[in-house]
């Protein structure tokens, strides 16, 4: 049987910032899936003009078989842009080229022309300035495919779920219920079984609150709502640690006891991965009906063109979209 060779979107995100270098710099390397850029040809060949480096595109045929491309090759999806592109100046008038890039790359993917979405960093505020609202890829995608999804970073070191995203500090607790847990929860267990291959999933789950509250003395939202999810969770088997004080979840002596850790909220959980992960993380959606991932960085427009830039985390995410790809296609 030959080798699978999975398809794998790529939405390059802000033009304006490091997400063409990115896929230039990708170009030159030897792939084992085949990308597919959703983006303006025209953008990709500035840049790599800029770069000092030759990209040669060809439109995507999807009536033929996936193969692996020559470096300095790359198989494209044309999204024209909407307005001319200066690296490192993010304009608003390229809001919707953005949004229409990672639309149709997202299409692809949900109509199975692609096994995998890589998505490449966006510029939320430019996003918004332009009168779109939009809170992030993860809802974004979400709405786009009908998924309940959560957001997961992974690192050499360790798989970081959250149980809520892009949400002001102080509106955290009222999403902290028996229900939000128990859907996360069991979509990160079901997860890590289907995408991952991970038998009998071992989750630590954080508390909300300092020393998880203090067994109430610090804040009641462990006693009267964490704690009661966890234990009908683990009446369905799944294995659950805590709920732990998150300046303590993190040890490397609580980390071996786990698969992956669900933090309560965005920057009580990425901040320790990030720390010993950054430049080699991916974000992965999980609970979408397609296999998305995505760098653990923003669009660094100060280094658009400049050829300082770390392409780690963009090679990690196409990497574990090809391995996450090929495990779908096993179950």
């Amino acid at each position: 049987m030959s080798e699978y060779i999975p398809r794998i979107a790529i939405s390059p995100g802000e033009p304006a910032g490091i997400g063409p270098d990115l896929c230039v710099l990708f170009a030159q390397t030897s792939a084992q899936c085949q990308p597919v850029l959703y983006c303006d040809p025209e953008l990709i060949e500035a840049r790599a003009q800029q770069l000092g480096l030759s990209v040669s595109l060809s439109r995507i045929d999807f009536s033929r078989p996936a193969t692996i491309p020559a470096p300095g090759q790359l198989s494209i999806e044309p999204v024209a842009l909407a307005h001319s592109v200066s690296a490192g100046s993010a304009s608003p008038a390229n809001a919707d080229y953005v949004l229409d890039a990672l639309s149709r790359a997202t299409t692809a993917c949900h109509s199975g022309s692609c096994q995998a979405l890589v998505t490449g960093p966006i510029h939320k505020g430019v996003i918004n300035q332009a009168g779109i609202e939009f809170s992030g890829h993860t809802e974004f995608l979400a709405q786009m495919t009908g998924g309940t999804p959560v957001m997961m970073l992974t690192s050499p070191s360790m798989r970081v779920a959250l149980l809520t995203t892009h949400l002001p500090l102080r509106a955290v607790p009222e999403q902290v219920t028996v229900e939000r847990l128990t859907s996360v929860l069991s979509i990160l267990h079901r997860d890590l079984i289907s995408c991952f291959k991970i038998a009998e999933p071992r989750i630590l789950v954080c508390g909300l609150n300092p020393h998880a509250g203090e067994g109430g003395h610090m804040g009641t939202e462990e006693v009267d709502i964490i704690e009661p999810a966890l234990m009908q969770l683990r009446q369905q088997g799944m294995t659950l640690i805590g709920p732990l004080p998150a300046d303590t979840a993190f040890t490397p002596r609580q980390l071996e006891q786990c698969d992956a850790v669900l933090a309560m909220y965005h920057d009580q959980g990425l901040p320790a991965l990030k720390q010993t992960g950054f430049g080699k993380a991916v974000n992965v959606t999980l609970g979408l009906p397609i296999i998305r991932t995505s760098v653990d960085h923003g669009t660094a427009l100060d280094l658009a063109a400049t050829g300082h830039i770390d392409t780690g985390s963009f090679e990690a995410a196409i990497e574990l979209a090809t391995r996450l790809a090929g495990n779908h296609r096993k179950s």
